[in-house]
């Protein structure tokens, strides 16, 4: 009962982990402008993710524009588009592959040993679909704090971080975790 109550949970985490995959790699909210000056008056807030960037004035008006070549983007953010997506796609198929693996476990009593192995592959799909979104979110979150305290950045070139980095590393977390819970069968 235990080991089922287990597989369950790591069903939902990993669920809620590929969920907020996908939603962090859609996310515009990557690097969001940080208002640093005494000026307490802000138009505009800008947010920059990996497939567009947008524009919030006062709060009422929203304007995104998706980047127009994937040529100009700078290489680090192809690298990340293609991790992300390559993490969302591995965490659909991870999930897929804990569902089988949980319903058959209970109704198949004389191949345990195939079941097992179909969850030990969906652990380690979900493990690496957690080190794979690691990746872009702790990268960029890296630079953004190193732009924000190097004086040489102008400071409406300053960002902070973004509320789909906070998405990404919640998702990893939940994906490793159901990783290693059928790591453990």
């Amino acid at each position: 009962m235990a080991c089922f109550v287990l597989q369950i949970t790591g069903l939902i985490f990993g669920g809620i982990g590929m969920v907020g995959t996908l939603a962090a790699t859609v996310m515009p909210q990557w690097r969001v402008s940080a208002h640093i000056d005494a000026n307490i008056v802000v138009f505009e807030t800008i947010w920059e993710g990996l497939w567009m960037d947008c524009i919030s004035q006062m709060g009422i008006r929203l304007q995104c524009k998706f980047y127009d070549s994937l040529l100009a983007l700078p290489p680090p953010l192809e690298a990340f588009r293609a991790l992300m997506c390559t993490a969302v796609v591995l965490s659909i198929i991870s999930f897929l592959m804990a569902i089988v693996g949980v319903k058959y476990t209970h109704r198949t009593r004389e191949d345990s040993q195939g079941i097992s192995v179909f969850l030990l592959a969906a652990g380690v799909a979900f493990l690496l679909t957690g080190i794979l979104a690691l990746i872009p979110v702790s990268w960029t979150a890296g630079s953004i704090i190193r732009d924000f305290y190097d004086p040489e950045v102008p400071t409406p070139l300053k960002r902070e971080l973004g509320s789909a980095l906070y998405v990404g590393w919640v998702s990893t977390a939940l994906l490793i975790a159901a990783g290693a819970m059928y790591c453990s069968f």
